[in-house]
């Protein structure tokens, strides 16, 4: 099985949603699979423009990075998108790129479900689609308008939508697993996801709610939260996880 997983967030590895992506991403490895890890970040790749010459050429008419990402998306089995929430919805680089995606598409309309739709070109392979995504807010349904967004795109990319790992109130969280507080098996959780995606074809619904339980009550979290960000502004910084 090959996996490519693109990470979005703008922090890269530093950031907290490497946190929950790389044991991700170790599980899959130790279950037997190929993966391969990009920062979406480091990629040179410009904004779509538009003018739909890929639909027919099969090919973008920018030359950018995206000239060798897409044969690596084109050739994996699983594809991972990991990114915070911006705004209820993913980050510029991620949308920027699944835009850039669209030499992927055949111009040619179907109908599916009793609706029209684009399907893929025959050379693209389908697979599954998952996602790894962290969110300051406590709730688990700030990640609601994304997820909607993933299956959409993982109907018209022809690919399962293979499930989420979501990580709310993560800043909290991240600052626990610092100081040695009894949520390790949050990470726990992410690492096995990867192996049962591997070796069973899906993850288990108990494994994601693992990953994504509450750490520390609403209040709590809020009181918590506004104090360091109460302490960050007095000193002119950013608070710490």
């Amino acid at each position: 099985m090959k996996v490519l997983a693109i990470n979005c967030s703008p922090k890269m590895d530093k950031g907290i949603t490497a946190l929950i992506l790389n044991p991700f991403l170790e599980g899959m490895r130790e279950a037997g699979a190929d993966v391969e890890l990009v920062h979406a970040k480091k990629l040179d790749i410009g904004a779509c423009l538009g003018r739909l010459e890929c639909f027919v050429q099969g090919a973008c008419i920018q030359k950018d990075d995206m000239q060798t990402l897409l044969p690596k998306l084109q050739d994996a089995d699983v594809w991972v998108f990991a990114t915070p929430v911006y705004w209820g919805g993913v980050t510029g680089g991620m949308k920027n790129l699944i835009d850039r995606m669209t030499p992927f598409g055949n111009p040619v309309f179907g109908i599916r479900d009793g609706q029209s739709y684009h399907g893929l070109r025959e050379d693209v392979k389908r697979g599954k689609v998952v996602l790894v995504s962290t969110c300051g807010f406590w709730e688990l349904e700030n990640f609601d308008s994304m997820i909607d967004y993933m299956k959409a795109f993982s109907r018209q990319s022809e690919r399962e939508f293979a499930g989420a790992l979501l990580r709310p109130h993560s800043m909290p969280f991240a600052g626990m697993l610092k100081m040695g507080k009894p949520v390790g098996d949050v990470l726990e959780a992410a690492k096995k996801a990867g192996r049962e995606l591997v070796q069973d074809g899906q993850i288990a619904a108990e494994t994601l709610s693992t990953i994504g339980r509450a750490v520390m009550p609403l209040e709590a979290f809020v009181a918590v939260a506004n104090q360091k960000w109460q302490e960050a502004i007095d000193a002119g910084r950013l608070p710490s996880a």
